[in-house]
């Protein structure tokens, strides 16, 4: 496990290795309010205004911010319930915030709400949020907002030490939520789709995608990410349209197994 230092590291190898738009994001789940990190701002101490948690995201990986969030400082409800800062009404648990709006049916609309990940309510008081090659806190993840390409190559990256396939829960809702909460209660890697409230409210650009990865898993997709380089697996990439391009080995072989390659 890195220290302070070593994750600082991290963000800046990961920008220059992905060469992404914006900073990868360290985010940690804190006890207590007073746990809250020197130096971030509020939204309602701060700004005098409450803000959604992508919109917070977004001023850490655009901005370059130290943000964080109780309760108080919400707008969005999701990630209130999502992160267990306060118990989900009833109104949300038979589907109303889903339906007429975008299910059939309020019993579909239960359906999300009874799927909606979510961490123990009263565990957590805040979150803290900041650029991962500025932060001066430990993350329990690291999110990047990707594109295709970049996610790709994170994904190689996470599989390089098992090779076991990514197994996640997307929605077309709460990304902050189905990319955090998941990797918190699972320790494993996620993928999420940017919500409409990240589009709309957040800027979140048509071509974004979200990875994250716990800290306990951030070692191994260093690791895998060095190694798949060294394999030709790295941006920038050169493209082609040809036709019976050179194949690696491994894959001639295969097909030449089954009989369709001479």
């Amino acid at each position: 496990m890195p220290d302070l230092k070593g994750y600082r590291e991290y963000g800046e190898e990961l920008e220059r290795r992905l060469r992404l738009k914006t900073f990868p994001i360290a985010i940690k789940m804190l006890e207590k309010e007073k746990d809250i990190p020197e130096g971030a701002q509020r939204p309602l101490k701060d700004f005098g205004h409450h803000f959604s948690l992508c919109q917070v995201f977004q001023m850490a990986r655009r901005e370059g911010r130290t943000m964080a969030m109780g309760k108080e400082d919400h707008w969005c409800f999701e990630p209130v319930v999502g992160y267990g800062l306060g118990e989900p009404p009833d109104y949300f648990m038979q589907g109303h915030n889903r339906y007429p709006r975008d299910v059939a049916t309020l019993e579909a609309g239960k359906h999300y709400a009874d799927e909606f990940p979510r961490l123990k309510v009263g565990k957590y008081a805040a979150l803290a949020c900041a650029p991962l090659k500025g932060t001066n806190f430990e993350p329990d993840v690291v999110m990047v907002y990707c594109d295709s390409s970049q996610l790709c190559l994170l994904l190689l990256g996470r599989e390089y030490k098992d090779g076991y396939n990514l197994k996640c829960e997307i929605s077309g809702h709460a990304a902050c939520v189905y990319g955090v909460v998941p990797a918190i209660k699972t320790g494993e890697c996620q993928v999420a789709v940017p919500c409409r409230g990240d589009h709309y409210r957040a800027m979140a650009g048509d071509e974004e995608l979200i990875f994250t990865v716990p800290r306990g898993k951030l070692d191994d997709l260093m690791v895998g990410l060095r190694a798949i380089e060294k394999t030709g697996s790295k941006l920038p990439v050169g493209y082609s349209l040809l036709p019976e391009y050179p194949l690696h080995e491994a894959y001639k072989k295969i097909g030449q197994m089954m009989g369709y390659i001479k």
